[in-house]
């Protein structure tokens, strides 16, 4: 009974040996694929993360060459000169951010060439966009170098402009001050002219003269006229070159100072004469003042 039992229980073990072993081969086998799936996945997504990278870099470089449609429609020698100094700043402005922009695509694209290379996604497909990318960048810098010539072109034809107006300023400066200088010679000169044509008369009794010191008298002295110093504000200011009637506000009036006697005549108004300034220049020729002596 011993010998059976010790027999049942080697038949038992020599079965379980197989079957453990094909248990750790089936494990090992799980695992090894699970480390390709692993892989495989990995693989899969830096291939996605490069496509969409790609891809993405392609539309980045779409709307640099947008930007840089538009700025070549407003960049030109012509329109440039009708833009504010503001407007002028702001377009060389947006043309250095492109440049930055392009600069920064090349670096770009040229990492995702190398990593491509070195994978095992760089197929046929990929070869061409990258060579189309390439294609647009250049044509991209090319544009860019052509904004920049008129930008430069423009600046230049805008010094020579500004030139040009200084000079005119300049000389309109120049105009300017000798206008200026011939109007105040002119003025001087109307001044002058004013002065010598400035002619002063009074008409008083002989009481009112002799209080003003404008005529001086005495028992047996011969009457002297703005002899001494004589007051001034009493005298009427006139222009003898529009001077001709003189109201003299009395029925009888005598001149005291020495005027031409064809050079005037006395006439008279109802009542009151008046003196009628026949020849001005004849009139005042010895004297720019007239004092008439009224009763």
């Amino acid at each position: 009974m011993k010998h059976i039992s010790i027999f049942v229980w080697l038949l038992v073990g020599l079965s379980v040996l197989p079957a453990c072993k094909r248990a750790n081969q089936l494990e090992q086998e799980a695992l090894r694929q699970d480390s390709i799936n692993a892989a495989l996945q990995d693989s899969i997504n830096t291939a996605n993360a490069e496509k969409d990278s790609l891809m993405q870099l392609m539309g980045d470089i779409a709307d640099g060459m947008q930007q840089i449609k538009e700025l070549e429609d407003i960049v030109s020698v012509n329109n440039l000169n009708g833009e504010t100094p503001d407007r002028k700043k702001q377009l060389r402005d947006d043309i250095v951010l492109i440049q930055q922009s392009i600069n920064k695509h090349k670096q770009r694209l040229a990492e995702l060439e190398r990593r491509l290379k070195q994978s095992t996604n760089y197929n046929t497909t990929m070869q061409k966009s990258i060579a189309n990318l390439k294609a647009q960048l250049d044509d991209q810098q090319k544009t860019i170098n052509g904004l920049t010539d008129q930008l430069a072109a423009a600046h230049i034809q805008i010094k020579n402009l500004n030139q040009s107006v200084d000079s005119l300023n300049t000389v309109t400066k120049a105009v300017t001050r000798e206008k200026e200088a011939a109007e105040q010679q002119s003025k001087q000169l109307t001044n002058e002219v004013d002065n010598l044509n400035t002619c002063y008369y009074v008409i008083g009794s002989k009481k009112e003269l002799k209080a003003r010191k404008i005529i001086e008298t005495g028992f047996l002295r011969k009457t002297k006229i703005l002899e001494g110093d004589f007051e001034m504000s009493y005298f009427t200011k006139a222009d003898r070159r529009t001077l001709t009637d003189i109201p003299l506000h009395s029925n009888k009036a005598q001149l005291m100072t020495n005027h031409p006697q064809d050079s005037y005549e006395i006439v008279d108004h109802g009542n009151v004469k008046t003196l009628h300034i026949i020849n001005p220049n004849r009139f005042w020729e010895k004297s720019n003042f007239l004092v008439v002596k009224v009763d």
